[in-house]
């Protein structure tokens, strides 16, 4: 993963952070994907590159989010994700791709998309290890 793909990430996510993530996807990523069982694929969000204050973020905090981030954009899921069963009940909570959601980034597989500028920071998590749905990224940290 470059920097530059890391900023590019960034420099989009202040306006709008779902174009950031998904303007960045290889064009036929997510028909070429199949998750599978009760796993979600979440595309890891990038915090813009500057503050509300006007302060720039270094390349390397930006790489933190990478590393520690801990939200992110669903962008598929797998038949049974979010499906009750013998072990999980979710109490009537479903996910839908394009909702924001936040996790422990320990629990999910990190991967990137391959393309020739870097890629997107992906993670795959088992439902369960969703915490939670916000309505816009930039509300948490």
């Amino acid at each position: 993963m470059t920097h530059a793909k890391l900023r590019e990430i960034a420099a989009r996510s202040a306006d709008d952070p779902k174009g950031a993530i998904l303007d960045q996807l290889p064009a036929d990523f997510l028909s070429s994907i199949e998750v599978f069982h009760n796993q979600v694929l979440i595309g890891t969000y990038i915090r813009p590159e500057k503050t509300t204050g006007g302060i720039y973020i270094p390349d390397k905090t930006l790489a933190e989010d990478r590393f520690q981030g801990k939200l992110g954009l669903v962008l598929k899921l797998g038949p049974l994700a979010f499906k009750d069963d013998n072990v999980a009940k979710f109490g009537g909570v479903t996910l839908q791709e394009g909702d924001w959601v936040w996790f422990r980034p320990s629990d999910g597989m990190e991967f990137f998309t391959k393309d020739k500028t870097g890629g997107v920071p992906c993670r795959v998590f088992e439902d369960t290890s969703i915490k939670g749905r916000v309505s816009d990224p930039a509300l948490l940290w």
